[in-house]
């Protein structure tokens, strides 16, 4: 058994500990949190420090899910245990400088470090790329994603989940839309260029939550994130997919329905067929935590390559920024080549 000790008892993680719990090579040991009655509600042995937690369980695994401006330090407390795996939440620290600087840090100490980055595991995507790889659409010339989760709009915006998302001065990139930087470039690559514009609709949070961003990926594919937190789509529950996406190619249309189902239909047909069914895991994001979870356990037994390493994740990092960069500077930004 691999023993798993959690860093944070927020909303979020909630999924983490459920993760773990199904897995069978995995035995949770202990919650951190620094409020001890949500450490203690969970059921598991509750610490209020890392250290003390780490010192009196001895995991192989520390699950990170705090919000960014703890990442560091909690970094540099697991990487003096003796851990043969740490995941971190996304977004991966406060900076590029300091995701650099504890990727570093745990390269020199032959820790595995890797970001919890779960939409790419979201079942419709691993389902969509495959389609898309197997030339169901032919040649893929367009990606778009049309964020609205609907829950940001009003005073109390975000207060009964993730409160600090109100303070975060960087909100729907930062905090959303690495998702799907990172989502697009699992499916298409690396890209080369990218416009970004940004706004903020909801007067009292102190960063953008609607925007667009287009990203030129290689072979001429392009992809939209259109992102509006304020908005919903038709969906039971608008945060099992976030919104809704097409998938266009020579050959045919992708369609991402807002239940996780997603049809096919060829190019100058009228009728559609389904590749994936509705999403009925009952948890987030078609069960996303469970299977990133469960994926760098096989990793880690097997000797396998981590999907989620932060090394790789850095680019995900400098692509956000970029993203920034051309919204202040309002114009197209070029970015390293795929290969680079």
């Amino acid at each position: 058994m691999l023993k798993v000790a959690c860093l944070g008892a927020g909303f979020f993680s909630q999924f983490h500990r459920d993760g773990w719990e199904r897995i069978d090579q995995t035995d949770i040991v202990g919650v951190a949190d620094h409020d001890p009655d949500k450490a203690s509600a969970t059921g598991y042995p509750s610490y209020t420090s890392l250290s003390g937690m780490l010192a009196a369980t001895a995991p192989d695994i520390l699950d990170i899910a705090v919000p960014p401006s703890a990442h560091a330090e909690a970094i540099r407390t697991g990487l003096n245990a003796d851990l043969k795996l740490i995941i971190c939440q996304k977004p991966f620290c406060t900076s590029l400088e300091e995701a650099q600087e504890m990727t570093a840090l745990a390269q020199a100490k032959g820790i595995p470090l890797i970001i919890h980055e779960n939409f790419r595991f979201q079942p419709w995507y691993r389902v969509i790329k495959l389609a898309i790889d197997d030339g169901a659409i032919g040649t893929p010339l367009q990606a778009t994603f049309r964020l609205r989760p609907g829950d940001g709009q009003g005073p109390d915006a975000y207060l009964a989940r993730q409160p600090y998302f109100q303070q975060m001065e960087r909100f729907l990139i930062h905090e959303t839309g690495v998702h799907y930087i990172d989502t697009f470039r699992f499916m298409f690559g690396n890209p080369t260029a990218l416009y970004a514009d940004l706004r903020k609709v909801n007067p009292v949070i102190a960063g953008e939550d609607a925007g667009l961003v287009m990203f030129d990926h290689p072979n001429g594919m392009r992809c939209l994130l259109d992102g509006n937190r304020n908005l919903d789509h038709a969906a039971t529950n608008t945060r099992c997919t976030m919104g809704e996406g097409l998938f266009e190619g020579t050959e045919g249309t992708i369609t991402l329905m807002g239940d996780g189902s997603a049809q096919l239909r060829q190019f100058g047909s009228t009728i559609a067929k389904e590749i994936i069914s509705q999403d009925n895991s009952g948890t987030f994001g078609g069960d996303c935590t469970f299977s990133l979870q469960k994926c760098a356990v096989e990793c880690l037994v097997d000797g396998g390559a981590f999907e989620n390493d932060a090394n790789d994740y850095l680019k995900v990092i400098e692509i956000e920024a970029a993203v920034y960069r051309s919204a202040r500077l309002m114009r197209k930004v070029e970015l390293l080549s795929n290969d680079q």
